[in-house]
């Protein structure tokens, strides 16, 4: 792949110079894990867990173990691009089934523990899954498929045990050639909106993942990262396993419940020199109290998945003296605008588009709008780090293409503007975006603002039907431990909002609630609020 200047130094020329060189063939396993484990053979992965257990692995053990697991596939029946769901927490074994698939060319299906059997029917449905490997306490919800290996952490009635499997496993694979088109995962998505779609990623978008992590990341071989995501979520290819090994550096992985004091002895104790945590994360470790001695090892960190609000950055930086770095991508697109170490931070901004990544924002007839302008983000194509398309749904692929003057485009279905230096401010979803009174509003404008009120735990910012202005702006605020919801509390946050943004974004309506409705990744549903929220004024009016 292109290789710019070392953590972008010039971003200008790094973009001006960039080109993807990619090879004809290209397998993770065999192109990356065993070329570590033949050449630099390091600490790839220190795994522990709540109860104090720790294992370590070199590169050699991962390149021994998933020939294994390539093996029991291969031995199982499962053929080269079969799809085999991989439903497993935090544990090395996860990372050791992902390589072993890659290896034989089988395609990964990563899925979260907190899935249905509702939400594991789609998945198998969908995605026609030949082999399954669980937990024991996880394998009651893929009773339904028609799978040819079963394999289970733990003992379970009719499954293979993952330790008895994998000894009788040869250690020897040759890995499959793969061209670049072929497909090695999918991810689907945490369905905000309709059923989750199977988002597939091919060979080339391995490739491609490291850059991001030299890019953003900024990571380097002697580093040791730990990035929060659970393994179900493409975040966790991009920076537990695809990024940082492809980058040759090793990575700490923790099996345990989210506990803050927790999260901060770790990163102290084990000298985690890369932090990769979501704004919610980091939004309950700021208040804790961090030494900056303990963190000295610490010397980045970086967030995605949802906005970072100026609180935060600021807070988490003067606590640990080290940068927080937001970025911004999809499932179906990867990463594709980030800060960066070495240029100007501007608040609010999710950043500068990588090198090799085309950006603009069109209006709703498809046309490319000029700096600044408020429309939809799109993403310029060809592009090799894109997925593949979407799993099976072509119509779901010709949707998401725009074609106009300047290129071909994927459509994001995020509401964003870019400014005249190139930076991009995330406005919200789409069909999330307030339109008052010939304003459009960004919902994460009003919440970064009430989020700044020490009153406010969580809130979610829709659109709410008025017959003056079209719509306003109403916020539904979980209030903090201890905070008694209020008439007068609602004014105070009203003029709250008015002085931290424009005074025509403040909520005009304010409905205080317990919890807010949440995709299973833990993204806020907003549309659920505003669905509701239109259904009840609606009904009100015909009342």
């Amino acid at each position: 792949m292109g290789e710019p200047p070392p953590n972008l130094i010039d971003y200008r020329r790094a973009c001006a110079e960039f080109e993807w060189n990619l090879p004809a063939r290209f397998n993770f396993g065999r192109d990356v894990v065993d070329r570590h484990a033949e050449e630099r053979d390091r600490l790839a992965l220190i795994w522990r867990n709540e109860a104090g257990s720790e294992r370590r692995f070199r590169f050699s053990d991962i390149a021994k173990l998933s020939n294994r697991f390539a093996n029991l596939l291969k031995t199982h029946g499962i053929r080269k691009g079969d799809r085999v769901i991989i439903m497993l927490p935090r544990i090395p074994e996860w990372q050791i089934a992902m390589v072993g698939c890659l290896k034989l060319g089988a395609v990964a299906v990563p899925c979260i523990e907190m899935l249905t059997e509702a939400d594991i029917a789609h998945r198998l449905a969908d995605s026609g899954a030949k082999g399954v490997v669980t937990t024991a306490r996880n394998a009651a919800k893929l009773t339904d498929g028609e799978f040819i290996l079963r394999v289970s952490i733990g003992e379970v009635e009719g499954w293979s045990p993952w330790e008895e499997a994998m000894a009788q496993a040869e250690e020897s694979f040759e890995a499959a050639d793969l061209e670049l088109d072929e497909p090695t995962l999918i991810y689907y998505t945490s369905g905000s909106s309709g059923a989750p779609k199977g988002v597939a990623v091919g060979a080339r978008g391995l490739y491609c993942w490291p850059f991001c992590a030299e890019s953003w990341l900024d990571l380097r071989p002697d580093d040791l990262i730990w990035c929060t995501a659970d393994t179900g979520w493409s975040k966790a290819g991009t920076s537990v396993l695809f990024g940082p090994w492809g980058q040759g550096a090793s990575v700490f992985f923790y099996d345990g419940p989210f506990d803050p004091r927790r999260r901060l002895e770790l990163l102290a104790q084990y000298g985690i020199t890369v932090y990769c945590a979501a704004a919610t994360e980091l939004r309950r470790l700021i208040q804790e109290d961090v030494a900056c001695d303990s963190l000295a090892r610490l010397r980045l960190t970086v967030s995605a998945g949802e906005t970072v609000n100026p609180e935060i950055l600021e807070r988490w930086t003067a606590l640990t003296g080290t940068p927080l770095l937001e970025a911004y991508g999809q499932t179906e697109t990867l990463m594709t605008v980030a800060n960066y170490r070495t240029k100007p931070v501007k608040a609010g901004s999710m950043g500068l588009p990588l090198p090799g990544i085309r950006l603009a924002v069109v209006d709703p007839d498809g046309h490319c709008l000029p700096p600044d302008s408020p429309g939809r983000l799109v993403v310029g194509l060809p592009n090799p780090q894109m997925m593949l398309g979407y799993w099976n749904a072509p119509e779901l692929d010709a949707a998401a293409r725009l074609v106009n003057a300047e290129g071909e485009w994927f459509v994001t279905g995020d509401e964003a503007r870019i400014d005249d230096e190139g930076y991009v401010f995330y406005l919200g979803r789409v069909d999330d975006v307030i339109s008052s009174a010939g304003y459009r509003i960004g919902p994460s404008e009003i919440e970064n603002a009430l989020m700044q009120h020490p009153a406010v735990e969580e809130c979610a910012a829709v659109a709410s039907p008025d017959p003056e202005r079209g719509e306003v702006v109403k916020a539904f605020v979980v209030a903090a431990p201890g905070v008694d919801p209020s008439d007068a509390l609602t004014r105070e946050l009203q003029e709250h909002a008015k002085r931290v943004t424009a005074p025509y974004k403040y909520p005009r309506r304010i409905e205080f609630v317990a919890e807010l409705p949440k995709t299973v990744s833990g993204k806020i549903r907003r549309r659920v609020l505003r669905d509701r929220e239109f259904a009840e004024r609606r009904a009100g009016d015909t009342a």
